[in-house]
Parts: C-alpha cells; structure tokens; sequence
C-alpha cells in the first residue's frame, strides 16, 4: 500500500506575534493569508482541514474555495493550550517556569495549562480520521505532536525543525495500529 499523503501547513502570522498564542484566538493579518494560500498552490488533496482557530481556520477556507472543496475546522489540531500563560509574551513569565516547560513540558506545564503527552494524544486522534490526500492548517505544536506520534521523534530532537509561519511539511502516513508515517517534505 502507498499510504496517504498529508501535508500540514502553519499558520501565518497574526495580530499577536511575540506572544504565547496557544487557545488564545489570534487573528491572522492578510499577509500571513496570503502566504498560506501561495504555499499550498498546487497540492493535490482531496480534503481540507484546519484548527477551529481563526489563524488557521480563514486560510483553510481560502484554500479549500480555491480547490473546490470546504474546509473542515477540528478543535482536536489546536495549538498547545497554555494555561495562564496564554497571550502573554514570554518576557512577562517567570524565566525559571519557562525554561523548565521548554525542557521537559510533560512534567512543567504552565499553570493550567496543557502537557505535551495530552497535545499528542488529541492530535493522534484527528490523524486518526485521515483517511485521503489531506492539507490541514494547524499550528506548530500540532505539527510536532504529528510528528511524535507518526514518526516517533522524541520531544528534544523535535524542536530542532524549523517550523515559521506558513511552513508545510508533507508526510506520507500508512494506517494501521499504530498508525506509522514518513516525512516526504518540508517548505519552510
């Protein structure tokens, strides 16, 4: 079997750069729209997805009207959710939580927020509703809990791919328990 193409594409930029934006609805700027519709020119996908977040949901539906198909919001490919810390620019949190939760953010999470295993475990779940060539506009923790759980990359080494506003990264992804995958590219 050939598996299932999928390609996961960030957001662009928004009006809250500089801040940690995890549940927090950013609003995307035109500028970040518009490279998100430039970047996915010429995938071939039979389904479009997208965070239930602005930033990611408008150029989802930009994308998907161009294709010919409708954009389908997932609360499940939503960013990180970080607690207290939400909307906050990282200079305005205590140094010594922010470097413990960079280290090791299933054991440091921010106060009431979310830990990396549950962001990998509702990002499993929406892969696991894949079923055809699929572009989903999400965010960059999403596309690194993608990569944990398809590819196994462990969390460390996973902060080590770049992913700026509007990067897509393609996966080829053969189902199955678990569900196995391959990176086939990266555009950032």
């Amino acid at each position: 079997m050939s598996g299932i193409v999928l390609h996961l594409l960030r957001h662009g930029v928004t009006d809250a750069e500089g801040r940690l934006i995890g549940r927090t609805d950013a609003q995307p700027i035109a500028s970040g729209v518009q490279a998100c519709v430039a970047r996915a020119g010429g995938l071939a996908v039979e389904a479009v997805r997208s965070s239930d977040r602005a930033r990611s949901r408008v150029p989802a539906q930009q994308i998907a009207t161009a294709l010919g198909l409708q954009a389908d919001a997932d609360a499940r490919w939503r960013e990180l959710d970080f607690g207290s810390w939400d909307g906050e620019p990282p200079d305005a949190i205590d140094p010594d939580a922010l470097a413990a939760f960079q280290a090791d953010p299933a054991r440091h999470l921010p106060p009431g927020g979310e830990g990396w295993p549950a962001l990998v475990a509702r990002v499993s779940a929406a892969l696991d509703a894949i079923d055809r060539p699929t572009l989903v506009v999400t965010h960059a923790g999403a596309m690194r809990a993608a990569l944990a759980s398809l590819c196994a990359i462990d969390f460390p080494q996973l902060w080590n791919i770049a992913l700026p506003h509007a990067a897509l990264l393609s996966l080829r992804v053969w189902p199955g328990t678990p569900r196995v995958g391959q990176i086939i590219g990266l555009v950032t």
